[in-house]
């Protein structure tokens, strides 16, 4: 690695914060990951991991989507710690065009995560470096879990003038599984305002159809042993007491197009999850959900 392009690549990113008033640290951050998932790309190892949460969502949506600082992903491989970390040890060491990036594999650990996470996994953490700028890197490793129909396939977004990576992601209908299974399984203990967030932005982005969001949740649940609800599982009491956190979580995100109330936000998600409540058996309507907000029934052939 060239020494004056690391030098180079961290001016660009700053003229960039500078330009999109956008933090420094946050962009420094991104492009890791981004060239991170490039190595993955180029690496034989990647078709073993698929790209799912906050960031799989920045990738589709862009800057509307919140903000992290991890990768969240699926293993279709080892669980045992040890071979992960001989996976990850090669993908960092992929040959690659100089991006002023370097990945220290004497960094490398891996930890069970299964507290306080989305899921039990592993936990791999690892420290890049470009010019004098440490950043630090965390990879949450999921297994088993279904990706329905199967993953897609997508094109990174890039900050710079890079190869983008092309890599496996999650569909729309299996994030929205997950999120929509964590929050029924957290019940009123539930404090993920992500999960809500997520849904009611990806809800007014994307078509959906209705036979494909219910088998995405069909297969998620059944996996994770959780029944379905058949009504709104979100009470009055639930949604009056998590309005001040969600107004803590809206002005961390600093989007002003997000609802202020957090009982509208609730309501558009239960509208859109209506469809995977109320007909639970295959003789349902086929409906199709058009964005911002409308499921109308949808023609046959």
């Amino acid at each position: 690695m060239a020494t004056n392009t690391a030098a180079s690549v961290r001016q660009k990113l700053l003229n960039k914060s500078r330009a999109e008033k956008r933090p420094f640290q946050e962009l420094l951050q991104y492009y890791a990951m981004e060239r991170f998932l490039y190595r993955l790309s180029q690496s034989p190892h990647s078709g073993c991991f698929t790209l799912k949460g906050a960031l799989m969502l920045w990738a589709m949506q862009g800057q509307t989507s919140r903000p992290t600082r991890d990768i969240d992903m699926l293993g279709q491989t080892s669980n045992e710690p040890e071979a992960i970390l001989d996976q990850v040890q090669e993908i960092i060491a992929a040959e690659v065009m100089d991006d002023g990036l370097h990945f220290d594999p004497d960094t490398l650990k891996a930890e069970a995560i299964t507290e306080d996470a989305d899921y039990q996994g592993l936990r791999v953490t690892f420290t890049g470096f470009l010019d004098n700028a440490r950043i630090p890197m965390q990879l949450d490793i999921g297994f088993g879990d279904p990706v329905f129909p199967f993953p897609s396939w997508l094109e990174f977004p890039t900050l710079l003038d890079f190869p983008a990576a092309r890599i496996q992601c999650y569909t729309p209908e299996s994030s929205i599984a997950e999120k929509f299974q964590a929050m029924v399984n957290l019940g009123e203990l539930n404090s993920r305002m992500k999960d809500f967030y997520d849904i009611w932005l990806m809800s007014r982005q994307h078509e959906f159809q209705s036979k494909n969001l219910k088998s995405a949740v069909d297969g998620t649940f059944q996996k994770r042993g959780t029944e379905i609800p058949e009504t709104n599982p979100f009470s009055a009491a639930f949604v009056d007491s998590k309005q001040l956190q969600w107004q803590a979580f809206r002005k961390r995100l600093g989007q002003d197009h997000v609802p202020e109330a957090f009982s509208e936000v609730v309501e558009a998600v239960v509208e859109f999850l209506g469809p995977v409540m109320a007909n639970q058996g295959t003789d349902a309507p086929r409906e199709i959900w058009l964005p911002p907000g409308l499921w109308s029934l949808q023609a046959d052939g």
